[in-house]
């Protein structure tokens, strides 16, 4: 158990397709913590917002299923906050064979992870990043998502 807070806010998009969607995603998000103690902010919303805060931010055209805002040190406890845009999710959900509520437990997991240092750069690092999102996602109940991506190919 993690003694992390996570708050979560629905501001747009259909996320009422979830039960208990916010449920879902403090679920997922106190699994990632682990035992590390900070907060997270996790912010539901549609592809619209997140574009904006992709193009503010990344300097990127377009929404994306998931943003991670690590926060700075001096922020601590506060680790950080994560944006998910519902259009995004829900399509990458129904093309590969999944569920909404698994696929944004997925990507809430791996928010979290980027919030606390991990990443995916390169080969070992994606390998590593990975089993560690399939590890705790099978703790939750999750089928590992990347075999279903695979299989999906």
């Amino acid at each position: 158990m993690s003694d992390g807070e996570v708050d979560v806010e629905v501001e747009a998009g259909d996320w009422s397709g979830i039960a208990d969607v916010e449920a879902v995603a403090s679920r997922a998000a106190t699994a990632a913590l682990g035992q590390v103690v900070g907060a997270v902010t996790i912010l539901l919303t549609d592809d619209a917002a997140q574009a904006e805060l992709n193009a503010r931010f990344r300097n990127r055209e377009g929404s994306t299923n998931v943003l991670s805002f690590p926060a700075p040190d001096v922020a601590r406890p506060h680790l950080g906050d994560l944006s998910l845009a519902w259009e995004t999710c829900r399509a990458e959900a129904e093309t590969q064979g999944k569920s909404v509520g698994d696929h944004l437990s997925h990507l809430v997991v791996h928010g979290v992870l980027h919030l606390l240092g991990r990443d995916h750069m390169d080969d070992a690092e994606a390998e590593a990043m990975e089993a560690e999102e399939r590890t705790i996602l099978a703790g939750l109940g999750i089928p590992d998502p990347y075999r279903v991506e695979a299989s999906q190919t």
